[in-house]
């Protein structure tokens, strides 16, 4: 799996996470919106299905791109680049209860396995997000075996941060039809940073480059209006080259100033995902661990952050299993067809005196 290839995989779950699962129900609480994060989620769940087996691994390859022992090696080079860009930290960790298999540890070379440790767990998180995530996003009990936790955290300054003395109250219309104003940040863009998708304007704004990387890039889309997030957010990773330029010769923008925190329970999600064995007590995680396991709870807590200095974003993605039924062994059945000279021997119901013996040598006569 190429590096394109790997893209499209985390970009076809995007497509479906949005389509499918998000857009038809509002995650968010309180009505504000959400904040996601495919990459965390396909990271978390392609290294769960790089221990999947059979129709488990089936079902997870038609969502992520990949499963079984080919996932691991993608897994490990999507959160590699992504750790690439200098602005971004990437991690997994493995608490377990349960014996995992050699073979998959040693085909995860950056996921560290520990043995389960709820504390442990929740500091960790804690400590990877920064504070904006203070715990797992969902809870460790007796019958949790083994949870699985990918962290994704951004932090990145603006290559041209807003000037905080244009920012002021501007009316904004909610998704309700309700207007309030908002603190606005405004800033001109290059028209080349600017272009439309069936309607949607996208603007790209880049980040400074950090430690030994490149930075990143935040799209904005804004759709027209009524339009909901599985029209508009695909806009944002479609390619470029299929957008229309704007008929401008300057551009000047005016963005709310914002922070967005949402937790997904992604568990109920998965069906409409095409996602059924995993979850259930069919499941075939035999790469994984020796014990059968499945897929218990997935759920991602994300943050994201706004301002005139940069941009903040943290996502926790964990996946929690419990014990499974084992796979059904072969039955070894004896098939016994006295077909050709046999014995009988006649006992006492409470002893061991034959009563009666006899053989059976010829064709056996009809006692009717």
């Amino acid at each position: 799996m190429d590096a394109a290839t790997r893209a499209r995989s985390v970009q076809h779950l995007a497509d479906r996470w949005i389509r499918d699962a998000l857009a038809p129900g509002n995650p968010a609480e309180d009505g504000a919106g959400f904040v996601c994060s495919p990459a965390g989620l396909w990271l978390a769940l392609a290294a769960v299905a790089a221990g999947a087996r059979g129709g488990t691994a089936r079902e997870l390859r038609a969502l992520l791109g990949t499963a079984d022992r080919e996932a691991a090696p993608a897994v490990t080079e999507v959160a590699r680049e992504l750790a690439q860009t200098g602005a971004l930290g990437v991690a997994t960790r493995v608490w377990s209860r349960v014996p995992v298999e050699r073979a998959y540890r040693e085909a995860l070379p950056d996921v560290r396995f520990d043995a389960m440790d709820a504390a442990a767990a929740d500091a960790w998180v804690r400590e990877a997000t920064g504070g904006l995530i203070e715990r797992l996003p969902l809870r460790i009990t007796d019958r949790t075996l083994l949870a699985l936790v990918n962290v994704l955290a951004l932090k990145a300054r603006w290559e041209k941060p807003f000037d905080a003395r244009r920012t002021r109250d501007l009316p904004f219309t909610d998704a309700s039809g309700t207007t309030r104003p908002v603190p606005t940040m405004a800033r001109d863009v290059a028209p080349a940073d600017v272009w439309a998708v069936d309607g949607t304007y996208v603007v790209e704004l880049r980040c400074a480059a950090g430690p030994g990387g490149a930075g990143a890039r935040v799209r904005f889309v804004l759709g027209e209006p009524g339009a909901g997030p599985d029209r508009v957010l695909p806009a944002g990773w479609a390619d470029r080259a299929a957008g229309t330029p704007p008929e401008a010769d300057r551009v000047s923008i005016a963005l709310p100033r914002l922070t967005l925190r949402t937790r997904i329970d992604v568990t109920g999600q998965l069906p409409a995902l095409g996602v059924l064995l995993a979850t259930s007590d069919a499941a075939d995680f035999s790469g994984l661990s020796p014990v059968p396991l499945a897929v218990s709870a997935v759920v991602q807590e994300a943050v994201l952050k706004v301002a005139e200095e940069g941009v903040e974003a943290v996502a926790v993605t964990a996946v929690a299993m419990r014990f499974g039924s084992a796979p059904p062994q072969p039955r070894r059945v004896l098939e016994l067809a006295f077909d050709r000279p046999f014995g009988i021997v006649v006992l006492p119901a409470d002893g061991e005196v034959p009563l009666f013996t006899a053989w059976q040598a010829g064709t056996p006569a009809d006692p009717a």
